[in-house]
């Protein structure tokens, strides 16, 4: 029901059909950052020098208990984004808990399960990743209900799922790596929506949808 409507409402206010009504898909600008880590000499903190050394690393995250959208959103948006590939860990173990913790009512699982793998680099990305040593950062500058989020609840006429909101995430992305034995960072803007349900439909907030990369609600 709730990809349904979700087709009806995002079509009429024409932004697109996308989030709770489908997932974002594998293409080509669904990751904002090239494997190629530095190629554009722009400057960070990067890792150790020379040949590189061990790199400390994010584990991944565990989402809070709490029914602030925004609160949760944020806390989503570092599980997605907020890795190393010098940990030992898997793409799939920093993302694991963004799924652990989705809509209860299973409804949107399978959707959610396609969306979260089109943000996550494919087991060959992270390979090569890995032997640049990269870290990954979201540094986030907005976490908000976007614009049109008002106008969709109106036309949803109350079919949506009670407690249901959007939130919007704008931010930066960095990379820190080795590239050719030399420290190398890239930044590149990213954004995305969250689509969520809280109170009343259950204590706490649980991911329903995620928006395509860089294709937002505004």
């Amino acid at each position: 029901m709730l990809a349904v409507v979700g087709v009806v409402v995002l079509a009429t206010i024409g932004v697109g059909v996308y989030g709770l009504v489908r997932g974002p898909g594998h293409t080509a600008t669904s990751r904002p950052a090239s494997t190629e880590t530095g190629t554009q000499g722009s400057t960070g903190t990067g890792s150790s020098g020379g040949s590189g050394g061990t790199v400390a690393g994010p584990a991944p995250a565990m989402l809070p208990k709490t029914d602030n959208p925004v609160t949760y959103a944020r806390a989503v948006a570092g599980a997605l984004f907020d890795w190393s590939t010098t940990t030992g860990y898997a793409p799939s173990d920093y993302s694991a808990p963004v799924l652990a913790d989705a809509d209860p009512s299973g409804e949107e699982i399978a959707g959610l399960i396609g969306d979260v793998a089109s943000y996550e680099p494919t087991t060959a990305e992270w390979t090569q990743l890995a032997t640049m040593k990269v870290i990954e950062h979201l540094t986030i500058t907005s976490a908000k209900v976007p614009s049109l989020w008002p106008e969709a609840l109106a036309q949803a006429r109350g079919q949506l799922r009670a407690g249901t909101t959007a939130i919007t995430i704008t931010g930066t992305l960095h990379r820190t790596g080795v590239w050719y034995g030399q420290p190398a960072s890239t930044t590149d803007p990213v954004s995305f929506t969250i689509f969520e349900a809280c109170s009343p439909s259950w204590p706490d907030c649980h991911t329903l949808r995620l928006s395509q990369l860089n294709d937002p609600l505004g």
